[in-house]
């Protein structure tokens, strides 16, 4: 039989973002001083965090040093190196795509003082002795340890300055020249770092080739997806816009900005490739450089894209938080029904544009049993509520669903079976015994409780109390009251067993009011338990001898059981 439903609301909270422990630096150390120029910062990995951005300034939070920069590890080496004698802060922002950021307290050290001038350095582009060189290229060179600047000669000769005379590029690491360099001509390169103290000293030339004059191409742009897009398939066909003089593309696509996990210049000779299986709900950086017989193109910015698998989180651009499109439920975990109440009918209240409820076998198997707000539940087990929202996506309606599994139990109203008592000295123990699949509670001597899960009470007056059980579903209360009628009038408090036919056995006696009572066995015991006499409600009863000697005056107990194996337990004294 169905049971009426009450609703137990007991909510799950989901904490969204729990309390996060920002990471100390592993190198250099919080506080420590001395720190070289040339330092890398490490700090430590936070499980879950999915990258870092970090910055540096040199106040708490600045980024006059280096503005915030993603790092997809526990590690940055500043590429210019750090100021000489300076308090340097680094602030440490955990990212992660579900949740907001996590920006630390700034970490500080000092550097230490230069003692030296800078070595020499080295071509980075065009390498030493490298041929075939675009005579529009860009010259790059290596970071030197303590340098604060650079300054570059071009010629045509070891050691000429024909074309650049000592210029000083400041504390960069490319020089980027005003006109080509000459066309099929070697090219020498000196370059002497530079500081307060001084100048490398003995800085030979290095030397490239150039090829003959040819134009390097343009660079191009996504066509698909277009930067900043949100909601991109996981196996999209990625296609960028074709330079008319590139003979091929490299593709790098990484993670973070400065990773190149998905593709690293990866060649492509037409403008479109698909890349299957990109994470879902996930950032990718994406940078296509066009290149030609002459070389790659040069500058071309890294765009970005998020992908999203149904319903997020994905980064809104505009806003720059990360959005969830999936409703928030509030349904309780526990529904229960009292018996003799059908059917038991369900409704959520919740914003949604749809509805499902399920039930769940032993087995795990679902049945729908109703695509509407409500359901009708027939009987306890297992459910599953779904609520939805639609969201137009690529020309497509999708649904974002979210769901939680809730027990329907059955309750039923309470049954007081017996109430078992123990007398002590001045007070009595009662037990509400009951009946009933329900979960129940108690109370004694007001209907209002206040209600316990106890169903013992210990320090009661002797006398008469009623007892309250309630199902904690609301399914009833039922009330049993209790008169000490055994102890009172039933079992006498004291006899006298002198022979003089007054009080001379001491016996249980049928109180004139209320039900008959039937006892199975009286126990007489002493005040150390042993057992002294045991006899039927229908004898004489106990004359205070044991063994055939009289025992002396004092207390005694009594134990007595009645048909339904109730147990009534007290005291009396024996007089001489």
């Amino acid at each position: 039989m169905l049971k009426k439903v009450l609703f137990f609301f007991t909510f799950s909270f989901m904490v969204f973002a729990q309390a996060q422990v920002c990471p100390n630096l592993v190198s250099p150390a919080e506080g420590s001083s001395n720190v070289p120029v040339d330092t890398a910062i490490s700090w430590q990995p936070d499980e879950d965090a999915q990258a870092y951005i970090v910055s540096l300034g040199t106040t708490p939070g600045g980024t006059d040093l280096l503005a915030p920069q993603f790092s997809g590890g526990t590690s940055y080496t500043p590429p210019l190196g750090l100021p000489e004698d300076t308090d340097i802060y680094v602030t440490i922002t955990l990212f992660f795509f579900d949740q907001p950021n996590i920006t630390c307290p700034s970490r500080q050290f000092r550097t230490g003082l230069l003692t030296s001038a800078p070595t020499c350095t080295q071509l980075t582009n065009p390498l030493d002795m490298a041929v075939n060189i675009n005579p529009s290229t860009n010259i790059s060179w290596a970071y030197v340890s303590g340098a604060t600047g650079y300054r570059i000669s071009l010629g045509t000769t070891a050691g000429g300055t024909d074309i650049l005379n000592n210029f000083d590029a400041g504390n960069t690491l490319t020089f980027n020249p005003i006109d080509d360099l000459p066309p099929e001509q070697t090219i020498y390169v000196t370059i002497t770092p530079y500081n307060r103290i001084g100048q490398a000293i003995g800085c030979s030339s290095q030397q490239f080739t150039t090829s003959a004059v040819s134009e390097l191409p343009n660079c191009t742009s996504m066509i698909y997806p277009p930067n900043g897009e949100i909601n991109v398939p996981l196996t999209p066909l990625l296609q960028w816009n074709e330079v008319s003089d590139a003979i091929g593309y490299r593709v790098t696509i990484g993670s973070s900005p400065n990773q190149s996990d998905i593709l690293d210049n990866a060649t492509f000779y037409t403008n479109s490739t698909l890349v299957i299986d990109f994470e879902p709900n996930n950032t990718f950086f994406i940078r296509v450089t066009p290149f030609n017989d002459a070389g790659e193109a040069v500058g071309c910015i890294q765009e970005s894209f998020t992908t999203l698998l149904g319903c997020g989180p994905y980064l809104d651009i505009d806003s720059g938080e990360f959005v969830t499109l999936n409703p928030k439920i509030n349904f309780p975990e526990t529904v229960s029904f009292c018996e003799d109440q059908a059917p038991l009918s369900i409704s959520s209240s919740d914003d949604a544009d749809g509805f499902r409820w399920f039930q769940v076998d032993q087995f795990g198997q679902e049945t729908l049993i109703s695509e509407t707000r409500e359901a009708s539940i027939l009987e306890e087990g297992t459910y599953r509520y779904e609520a939805y929202t639609l969201v137009s996506q690529n020309g497509n309606e999708i649904e974002c669903p979210t769901s939680m599994e809730f027990n329907v139990v059955s309750s039923e109203t309470p049954t007081i079976d017996r109430l078992d008592f123990v007398e002590n000295t001045s007070s009595l123990q009662v037990t509400v015994q009951t009946l009933g699949a329900g979960s129940y509670e108690y109370a004694v001597d007001n209907r209002n409780g206040p209600y316990s899960d106890s169903n013992i009470f210990s320090g009661l007056e002797p006398g008469s109390h009623t007892f309250y059980v309630r199902d904690k579903n609301g399914c009833g209360i039922a009330e049993k009251t209790f008169t000490q009628d055994l102890t009172v009038e039933g079992f006498p408090k004291f006899f006298t067993p002198n022979g003089d036919n007054i009080n001379d056995f001491w016996q249980f006696i049928q109180p004139p009011n209320g039900d008959k009572i039937i006892l199975k066995r009286i126990y007489i015991f002493n005040r150390y338990g042993t057992l002294l006499k045991e006899f039927s409600q229908n004898s004489s009863g106990w004359d205070g001898n044991f063994r055939g000697r009289p025992l002396p005056a004092g207390e005694y107990w009594f134990k007595a059981i009645d048909d339904s194996n109730r147990e009534v337990q007290g005291h009396f004294a024996l007089k001489r």
